[in-house]
């Protein structure tokens, strides 16, 4: 591996764990840039990054711990639910073409941004608690999609959560949470199915973890308001990212 290549990697693996740390949302980014920019394949790039968010997951999980934004009684519900089917997702990346659930996840995602910003202006309503088994069936729904698009788990959750009317705080604590079992069962899957590159995870883990300890750190001090705001703003600019990726693949 290059230094050129080597640097580019690592400042992706910054800027994207900055975003995941802060508002949940940046693996999106690192998975077409490792095969677009990077030319590296993607059953290489999601192996290698699912493997990277076992440490930036743990850091930034830490950090939001620590600042109590994790509820633990529904981190449980929804890991119990992401970690076999992030297992599958890892197993499904060698015979399954995920182009239909990008599709879904980025207009899910673009929706989810667009109903943020419209109810941004008006107060905040009192938490909805989601019953235990729909936690479980949204931990099951974010740990196939994360595996299968290797975005590690926020990018599912999040937009899911907010769209059930949970703050955007405790729905970006919750997804740093998740990332751990998700990350951790795709991993195992990987090694078993597919081909893991431990150099680009390395590389990816490092530099994520940096990105990601700092975005939590400015998750907790950006007001609420404009943390909502922001979280908005990227859904929507991902949503369209992830849209116009999947459009641009099938018109080659």
């Amino acid at each position: 591996m290059a230094i050129a290549e080597l640097l580019g990697i690592a400042l992706l693996g910054v800027v994207s764990g900055l975003m995941i740390g802060c508002v949940g949302i940046g693996g999106v980014i690192l998975v077409p840039a490792l095969v677009f920019l990077g030319d590296i394949p993607i059953q290489i790039g999601i192996p290698a990054a699912m493997l990277a968010y076992i440490l930036s997951g743990l850091v930034a999980t830490t950090v939001f711990a620590q600042n109590k934004s994790i509820d633990w009684g529904m981190a449980a519900w929804l890991c119990a639910g992401a970690t076999p089917t992030a297992f599958a997702g890892a197993w499904a990346v060698s015979v399954v073409n995920p182009r239909l659930l990008e599709a879904c996840l980025g207009l899910l995602t673009f929706m989810s941004g667009l109903n943020a910003l419209r109810g941004q202006h008006e107060a905040d309503a009192p938490a909805r608690v989601p019953s235990d088994k729909m936690l479980l069936i949204v931990g099951a729904m974010t740990g196939f999609l994360s595996s299968i698009s290797g975005t590690g788990g926020p990018l599912v959750l999040v937009p899911i959560l907010i769209s059930m009317s949970l703050p955007v705080l405790a729905s970006v604590g919750l997804s740093q949470a998740i990332q751990l079992p998700v990350a951790i069962a795709a991993t195992v899957g990987n090694v078993l199915y597919g081909e893991l590159d431990l150099a680009l995870g390395g590389v990816l883990a490092a530099s994520l973890t940096v990105g990601s300890w700092y975005g939590a750190k400015l998750a907790h001090v950006v007001p609420r308001a404009t943390l909502r705001r922001i979280v908005s703003v990227v859904l929507v600019m991902v949503g369209v990212f992830i849209l116009g990726n999947v459009a641009w693949r099938l018109l080659r």
